[in-house]
């Protein structure tokens, strides 16, 4: 009898460390399930349409080519317009065939309107029709953006005006003289624009673009 009693208790404690166990996982099992569910939702950028302004010459290599990679690889059509030429010449030696002048540019063609810096960006600083592509893209509520020193561009073209904004460091006296707030950050969003301050930010310029462009 008590050779029985001690069997069932020790029965009756391995079910009781089982249920415990038991009670333990299946949280821990449904919080996995749940992350996984999370990880497997992917950007696709299918019908979306982006340009990508460079220079004619001097534009910064990785600005266009990492941002435009990551775009590519949400599935985003990618077009690339310059000015009088049709192949440009990156400043580390990078050459791209042009698609597009700017001066048959219409931004309502794209969802993005984007502004590789480089050297040679400093050609549209005045340049009204590359303002006049950035004021109508802002305008249009097209996401606009703009690396390295080409933020510069956008605060000409009067659309940073009271706008936090990021640009290269010999950028920022010129943004903040057309009243943008220079945050100082690698990457840097208000609402559809978008900044960053140069070819190390470009991928994640380029991950910022594709979230606001998937929304």
């Amino acid at each position: 009898m008590v050779r029985m009693k001690k069997e069932f208790l020790f029965l009756f404690l391995i079910m009781l460390i089982n249920g415990c166990a038991q009670k333990t996982i299946e949280p821990e099992n449904e919080f996995i399930e749940q992350h996984a569910q999370e990880e497997v939702v992917k950007i696709d950028l299918t019908g979306k349409s982006v340009l990508m302004i460079i220079a004619p010459s001097n534009f910064r290599d990785e600005e266009l080519l990492d941002t435009g990679e990551v775009l590519n690889n949400y599935n985003a059509h990618v077009v690339v317009a310059s000015s009088g030429v049709n192949q440009a010449k990156g400043s580390l030696g990078a050459v791209v065939n042009v698609n597009k002048d700017i001066s048959d540019v219409n931004v309502n063609d794209y969802d993005a309107i984007i502004f590789v810096g480089g050297p040679g960006a400093d050609v549209y600083f005045n340049d009204q029709t590359a303002l006049q592509i950035a004021k109508d893209s802002y305008e249009n509520g097209k996401i606009t953006a703009a690396i390295c020193i080409a933020p510069v561009i956008l605060a000409n073209a009067g659309i940073l005006d009271g706008k936090q904004a990021t640009v290269f460091s010999t950028g920022k006296d010129d943004i903040e003289a057309k009243g943008a707030t220079y945050t100082g950050d690698s990457v840097t969003q208000e609402g559809k624009i978008i900044t960053a301050n140069g070819p190390a930010a470009a991928k994640s310029f380029g991950e910022a673009i594709a979230k606001e462009l998937a929304k």
